[in-house]
C-alpha cells in the first residue's frame, strides 16, 4: 500500500490486525499527550516492520513521515504460519526483542541533555543508513524535537553548536555530514 506523507496507517486504540513493513519512505508511530503535545516513539526505515503488539490494540498511531509504500500482512494470518514455521516464528521473536531493545533505549535517552540526545539520534540515525559519514534525514527537526522531548529550537541550536565545533556539516537542512564521529560518541556515552 501507498501511504503520502503526513496520512495516517492506524490510529491509537484501533485493533492491532496487521503487521507493516516499510518498503520505502519512512513512518513515525506517536501519541498524543493530554497537554495536546506529540510523543513520537519511533521512526520506522525501509527494512523495518512495526505495528508489533502485545494486545490486540496499538498503543500508538502510525503515519507516513514522506511518501512511504508499505507491505502490509494480517497479524493473524503470520502467527498462524509460525505455529508450523520455526524460521518465521524466530524472525518473529528477534523483531519482538530488537523492539524491546529500542524502546528501552529511548526510554534512557530521555533522561541525557540535549547535545547528548542530538548527538545519539545522529549516531542511530547514521547506523541505520548505508550512506558512510552523511545521512538523510526523512524527517523534520520538529519529528526529531518530538521524539528526544525537547523544542525545535534546542534541536536547531544544538545543530548549530555541532557545525561549530566541527562535529557535523550541514549539506542541507536534512542531509547532514558526520565529521567527528569520535566527539559524537564520547557525547552519547
Amino acid at each position: 500500500m501507498r501511504f503520502a506523507r503526513n496520512s495516517e496507517i492506524y490510529g491509537e486504540d484501533e485493533p492491532a490486525e496487521y503487521l507493516y513493513q516499510v518498503i520505502s519512505g519512512a513512518v513515525r508511530t506517536y501519541r498524543m499527550l493530554d497537554d495536546g503535545r506529540r510523543q513520537i516513539s519511533a521512526f520506522y526505515l525501509p527494512g523495518d516492520v512495526f505495528g508489533v503488539e502485545a494486545g490486540d490494540l496499538h498503543l500508538s498511531s502510525a503515519e507516513a513521515v514522506s511518501d512511504a509504500q508499505i507491505l502490509v500482512a494480517k497479524r493473524s494470518a503470520v502467527m498462524a504460519r509460525a505455529e508450523h514455521e520455526k524460521n518465521l516464528a524466530r524472525q518473529l521473536w528477534m523483531l519482538t526483542v530488537r523492539e524491546l531493545q529500542r524502546v528501552q533505549q529511548h526510554s534512557l535517552a530521555l533522561i541525557k541533555s540535549a547535545e547528548e540526545r542530538v548527538a545519539g539520534f545522529l549516531l542511530e540515525m547514521a547506523g541505520r543508513s548505508s550512506g558512510g559519514t552523511a545521512i538523510e534525514l526523512p524527517m523534520s527537526r520538529q519529528d526529531i524535537a518530538d521524539y528526544l522531548g525537547l523544542t525545535i529550537e534546542t534541536v536547531s541550536r544544538t545543530f548549530t553548536q555541532f557545525v561549530h565545533s566541527g562535529m557535523i556539516a550541514l549539506e542541507t537542512t536534512r542531509r547532514i555530514q558526520l565529521r567527528n564521529r569520535s566527539a559524537l560518541n564520547r557525547l552519547n556515552a
